[in-house]
């Protein structure tokens, strides 16, 4: 009987680039799972300073809303021309912003509730083209 000679090369060849298609989606794979953790994990401190800074918003609206408008001391306060009192919260980077008036009735109404964030353009990218001719 005769033998029939296997040739290894082109199956060589197949499983060459076989394995170096795998490594390079397994390293694709990690890199992108590392880039969605750090995201993730800045959403979360996100949501941590904005939920701290809404819990100390709420605490102020429930000290208005538990105190006579006449023992509070609103005539230190700054009022727009709208008679509406601005109060500003701070945390981290982010910032809450209250108005509020009183009502008829001599009570507090909330009229703002606006969250914010400081940014500042990020300069380290070089010259881009601004869109002018």
């Amino acid at each position: 009987m005769k033998q029939i000679p296997i040739k290894l090369g082109p199956l060589t060849l197949l499983l060459t680039v076989i394995s170096i298609c795998l490594t390079v989606l397994a390293i694709l794979s990690f890199t992108t799972a590392r880039a969605d953790l750090r995201l993730a994990e800045k959403y979360a401190d996100t949501v941590r300073s904005r939920y701290a800074l809404e819990k100390q918003g709420q605490a102020f609206r429930q000290e208005l809303s538990e105190t006579d408008p006449a023992d509070y001391g609103l005539s230190g306060w700054e009022r727009d021309k709208d008679g509406v009192y601005h109060t500003v919260l701070t945390r981290d980077d982010l910032s809450l912003s209250i108005g509020f008036c009183l009502n008829e009735k001599g009570k507090t109404d909330i009229l703002q509730w606006q969250h914010t964030k400081d940014w500042a353009e990020d300069e380290s990218i070089g010259q881009l083209w601004d869109g002018g001719f």
